[in-house]
Formats: structure tokens, C-alpha cells, sequence
């Protein structure tokens, strides 16, 4: 440790300790231990972010004092639960791992509700559940992004002892609870926020306010428009106050000023607070506009990192078991930045999730197999979440570079998308939505389910049961990849029974405008229907259709959980030759599986030498059907068809 960390620690820990002299010397001695052993690097952060600040130690006391606290109110099983993952600390890349999310009401009702659904998320193989934002906001609130505290769950949903105990319940039954740390902003109802609009000039430091227009066009003259539809530019007149007033998102979202230190310390807290209700993963939201900058995009800025690295520092410190999930909806470049053992351990992976329909709707995968073949390798001591669907939109963020080698036409290419996924492309099996049509780049993205987008609603009105096998061969092809290709894979709820679009959110003047709801329906009750005795029928089924889709898909899972070279280990993305035909090979633990996946309708064909070359053997055995494969003859894919070819 450098002298003046060691000096800080030293003046410090004293103070820290009287914290501690009326709790048993056991329970303080494992956070002193991880306090010596992470100081060092947490202040060499905070010192970059706010050494230049006079009041810098008083700062740095405070977090810790935070930190200290939270650790000393943490539950016993928690403080029990750390000293185990620290001894697992790549618990998350096991074969095991399967996520699921969801909306609690969408999904249960309240949270009463969703802990008896605690047997059918079992049943599936969840060991992961990511509840969408559950706490107290305002009624027109972003899909709950727009937090009012983190302290109260919204009245309808429960309370947050409710919560915690559902959290056990989970943690009992082996799947971790996962929830949003929304720390870019908070909604204007946030106690924050009421009291910078009173006029306390501390709480208007916490969010970015300016008297007049001159430093926001400067700002916006460099920043991009999230939300097109709703307002130009990013910030929000408040008449209250005469000020204007940093909005990135919608106008009720006002963003955090990271650079006031006690904003860093009241999130801190924040963020060890959900981490003692039972929280064991957090995804940061938005984690690429943190920080702002004049004359910057004010995005994926070096300072976004640091604070990520600070708040992981404090988690090592103060609640070890817990880890982060970055959301960066960005270049495929940034998305990879965020990912570290020191920042977050996990990632979405959305440029996976795009290229997966880039190829459904092209039947080729040259766009797709290039962008893994660069950017699919990260740290050993990470992992991607990788997901068909969630409760947003799809938006086409591969690489311009990776599109210009293919000699794709960016824009085009775009725009060619746009129009297959809204049905407007002809002979589109596809019925999405537009999501924030930008009239000035001709932007957009794709509202829609997973079922709609891969054309089960255009078959099931049109009663066609040739094209309705189709839809649901798309279906499981692109699950089939999320649970093969290496990492944790996620099943937004609703698409393991093939859920539809509900156009019925027009209806709902609080939604109407947001396409996305379009595929965040409530749950069908037929379809999750309640069996004898209590048990939850994973897929009671108003129609054969639906049922198809989860018992195939539930079939992937298990295969999945009994297979450790699926989990652990290294993806090689293969050049197999066909532009329609994705494959990569994982290997772990002394197993080798050859993944060959084709995105074509029509009849492909792979060579017995490939099988040979790639499979490094003779004879298979195919774990997605349990069927023997020979290399002695070529490989003959049907339409959609996937092979998990495990070497014998």
C-alpha cells in the first residue's frame, strides 16, 4: 500500500472501530481484513475523482463510515454467504445458471404472488431471477427506471420485508434475487429531487442545473437524443426553480452530479442497502452516461469507469457476494469495456441479441460470426448474459466497421431491418413495432415480442400450421444459442410459452406512446396455470403450439444443466464455410461440443471432413435430440435445425 493510502487508513480506522465496539469483535474483523486488503485501490479512485476537492478526506471518512455501517447491519446469513462465494467467487459461469426476468405485477400480481411461483421457477431450472424495478415511482415512470426510493416498494407490489423475504425464499431454493441499481438518475419524486426543487441548494448540487440556456445547448450541440419522440435535446425547463435541469432519458428522469462526492456516498449506501435486503447481483442502468464532460458525447467516459471500479471496491468491502451486471446499449467496443473482474463481472450482451435477428431475418450469418469472432472472448473471470428478449427494444448497434468489411451498407442494412421487423418488408414473417422513429437520422428500434418477432402471431392468425412449426423452430434456434455459446443465459418470462404482442397497451393513455409495452404483457393464466396440490405446471397450454415451445425449449435447459462443457470454458467461433450455418466449439472438463446452427429455411448441408476437422472425432452423439451422428457421411440440417454434437 502506497504511504498515503496507508497514512488515510491509519488516521481512519479508529474512527471506524468505534463504529464497531458494541458488536462482536467476529463480525467486524472480516470487513477491517477486506478493508486492508481493497483500501488501496479504492482510494487511488476517489482520489482521481474528487482528490482536487479541499474537502476530499471528509469525503472519503464519510464513505467509509457508510460502509462500515452497512457491513455491521448486514444479516448474519449474508455475512455467512460471503465468506462463501469469496471461496466461489466464478460461481456464475456453471453450466447451472439460467436467468429469467420479469415485471413483478406483469408477471404475479405482487410479490406475495410471485413467491408462489417460486415452484414453476424451479421447475424451469432458474437459478437466477432479475425482477424489473419494483420500487416506489411516480405513475408515468419508464417501465419503473424512474426511482422515487429505494427504501419503499411500489404499494401495490408489497413492502420491502416482503422483499427481503422473498430474497431467502429464492436463496433457499438456489436462485439468486438480481435487481436494478438505477444510479444515473432519479425520478423528480425522489426525495432528492423534491428538495432541490424547495430550493436547498445542497440537493440542487446532487443533479446537473443551469439558469439559462447557454451551457445546456453547448452540452447538446455533442449529445445524442435517446428519446426522439418524446423532446428534443436533454434537458427540462422547471419553472419551480428557474433552472434547467440535466435530463438524458424523459423529463422526469433527472440526472445524478457524480461530481459532488456526497452523491457517490448517498448511492454507495444506496447500492448496500439492496445488497442487505438479499440482492446478490445489481445490473447498473445506463452505466455509459455517469459522468459528463463539455464538448463530449458524455458517454463511456473514462470517469464511468472509475466510479464503477469505486462502487465495486465497496462491495468487496462491505458485501462480497455481491456483483455487478453492466447495461450498455453502445458501441460493441464500450459494451466490452465495462467488463471486468474489477468493474462488472457480468454484461449484457447486446450485440448477440441484435445479430441473432440480424441473421433470422437475412437467413445468413456472416455479420453475426464476425462480430463474435472478435468481441466474444472477455476476461476468464467474467461472463456475458446472453438474451433473446428483454423488456426493451432491440436496437442494431453492431459494428459499422464489422458491417463496412462484409461490404454491408450501414444505413441501408439498417433500414432493411427496421422494415422486416415492423412487417413491412415483403415476405416478412416478422409483426414488431417501430420504438423512437428519429425523423432526422432515420433511426429507430424494434418493439415485440420474441414469438411475434419470429413470426408466430402472423401464423396463428393466418392458421397456418406449416409456418407456425417454422416460428417455433426460430424460437428455439435462437434459445438454442444463448444456452450453447458460453455464459449465462436469459429467458425474459413469457417467451418459454411463445407469449404474443398485446396491442392492449393503447388503451393505457400512461403507455400508449411507448411501443414496449407491446411485449411486456401480463402472463397468461392458462398458460402458467396451477396443477394438483399446488404445483405449477411449467406449461399448461391452451394450444399445442405453446406447449411445443416449452417442452422443447425446458428439454435445451436440462441438457444444458447436465452438460459442464456448456458452462466453463472457452468459445471458438469457427469459419464453417456457409454463410447460412453459425458454429463454434466449447470444451471444458474433458468434453468437447460442436455447435453447428443453420438460419436458413432451406435444406443445409455440412460436410463429414468439417465434422471431422471441427468435432476432432468420428462418431456423436447429438444432445439436443439424444440421436447418434456419423462422420462418415455429410451433416443434412432442415430448416432452422441445430446440432449440439458431443465428441464420443
Amino acid at each position: 500500500m502506497d504511504r498515503e493510502a496507508r497514512r488515510s487508513l491509519e488516521r481512519i480506522l479508529p474512527r471506524l472501530r468505534d463504529h464497531a465496539a458494541q458488536f462482536d469483535p467476529v463480525v467486524w474483523r472480516p470487513f477491517e481484513a477486506r478493508l486492508e486488503a481493497h483500501f488501496e485501490t479504492l482510494f487511488g479512485l476517489l482520489r482521481h475523482l474528487y482528490g482536487s476537492q479541499y474537502d476530499f478526506f471528509y469525503h472519503l471518512e464519510t464513505i467509509l463510515d457508510t460502509a462500515a455501517r452497512m457491513w455491521l447491519a448486514r444479516p448474519p446469513e449474508l455475512q455467512a454467504l460471503d465468506l462463501s462465494c469469496e471461496a466461489d467467487p466464478l460461481w456464475f459461469q456453471s453450466h447451472e445458471m439460467l436467468g429469467g426476468v420479469c415485471y413483478v405485477d406483469l408477471f404475479a400480481g405482487d410479490l406475495a404472488g410471485l413467491r408462489a411461483r417460486i415452484p414453476y421457477f424451479q421447475e424451469l431450472g432458474l437459478t437466477y431471477l432479475h425482477l424489473m424495478p419494483l420500487f416506489l415511482s411516480p405513475e408515468v415512470n419508464d417501465g419503473g427506471y424512474a426511482v422515487s426510493s429505494y427504501h419503499h416498494v411500489g404499494p401495490a407490489l408489497g413492502t420491502m420485508q416482503e422483499l427481503a423475504e422473498l430474497a431467502a425464499k429464492l436463496r433457499r431454493c438456489g436462485i439468486r434475487l438480481v435487481l436494478d441499481l438505477v444510479f444515473n438518475h432519479t425520478s423528480d419524486e425522489h426525495d432528492w429531487a423534491r428538495r432541490a426543487l424547495a430550493g436547498d441548494q445542497d440537493y440542487q448540487e446532487y443533479y446537473l442545473m443551469f439558469p439559462d440556456r447557454g451551457m445546456p445547448d453547448a452540452y447538446d450541440a455533442h449529445l445524442r437524443e435517446i428519446f426522439p419522440d418524446v423532446r428534443r435535446g436533454s434537458f427540462t425547463y422547471r419553472p419551480e426553480i428557474d433552472r434547467w435541469v440535466w435530463t438524458t432519458f424523459h423529463s422526469y428522469q433527472w440526472d445524478l452530479n457524480y461530481r459532488n462526492p456526497a452523491v457517490f456516498n448517498r448511492m454507495d449506501e444506496e447500492m448496500l442497502f439492496l445488497a442487505n435486503m438479499g440482492a446478490q447481483v445489481l445490473r447498473l442502468d445506463a452505466v455509459a452516461f455517469i459522468w459528463k464532460q463539455m464538448g463530449t458525447s458524455c458517454e463511456n467516459l473514462p470517469e464511468a469507469h472509475l466510479l464503477i471500479q469505486a462502487f465495486n471496491a465497496i462491495a468487496r468491502i462491505a458485501a462480497p457476494t455481491l456483483l455487478f451486471k453492466s447495461e450498455a446499449i453502445v458501441h460493441p467496443d464500450d459494451v466490452a469495456r465495462y467488463i471486468a473482474p474489477h468493474e462488472c463481472q457480468l454484461s449484457y450482451n447486446p450485440l448477440l441479441m441484435a445479430l441473432l435477428w440480424e441473421a433470422l431475418a437475412t437467413r445468413q450469418v456472416r455479420l453475426l460470426q464476425r462480430s463474435m469472432q472478435k468481441r466474444f472472448h472477455i476476461s476468464p473471470q467474467c461472463a456475458w448474459v446472453n438474451y433473446v428478449r428483454c423488456h426493451d427494444d432491440i436496437g442494431w448497434t453492431f459494428s459499422d466497421e464489422d458491417a463496412a468489411e462484409l461490404g454491408i451498407q450501414r444505413f441501408d442494412h439498417r433500414r432493411f431491418l427496421n422494415a422486416f421487423y415492423t412487417g413491412q418488408f415483403e415476405g416478412s414473417f416478422a409483426r414488431g413495432l417501430p420504438f423512437q422513429f428519429n425523423p432526422v437520422t432515420q433511426d429507430m428500434r424494434i418493439s415485440g415480442t420474441c414469438a411475434s418477432l419470429a413470426g408466430l402471431e402472423k401464423a396463428l392468425r393466418q392458421e397456418t400450421n406449416a409456418q407456425a412449426e417454422l416460428a417455433v423452430r426460430r424460437i428455439l434456434l435462437l434459445h438454442s444459442v444463448i444456452l450453447s455459446i458460453g455464459g449465462i443465459p436469459l429467458i425474459y418470462l413469457g417467451d418459454e410459452v411463445g407469449t404474443l404482442n398485446d396491442y392492449g397497451y393503447r388503451s393505457d393513455p400512461v403507455k400508449a406512446t411507448d411501443s414496449r409495452w407491446v411485449h411486456r404483457p401480463a402472463a397468461d393464466r392458462q398458460q402458467f396455470a396451477q396443477g394438483a396440490g399446488g404445483r405449477t405446471m411449467a406449461c399448461g397450454d391452451p394450444g399445442p403450439t405453446h406447449g411445443q415451445i416449452c417442452a422443447r425449449l425446458r428439454r435445451l435447459i436440462e441438457v444444458r444443466r447436465q452438460t459442464p462443457a456448456l458452462g466453463w470454458g472457452r468459445t471458438e467461433i469457427l469459419e464453417t464455410g456457409n454463410p447460412h450455418i453459425l458454429g463454434y466449439v466449447r470444451q471444458s472438463e474433458g468434453q468437447r461440443i460442436l455447435i453447428l446452427a443453420s438460419f436458413a429455411e432451406s435444406e443445409q448441408r455440412v460436410p463429414a471432413n468439417e465434422l471431422r476437422t471441427y468435432g476432432l472425432g468420428y462418431t456423436f452423439i447429438d444432445l439436443a435430440t439424444g440421436r447418434p451422428v456419423s462422420a462418415d457421411e455429410e451433416l443434412v440440417l432442415d430448416a432452422y435445425r441445430f446440432v449440439w454434437l458431443l465428441t464420443t
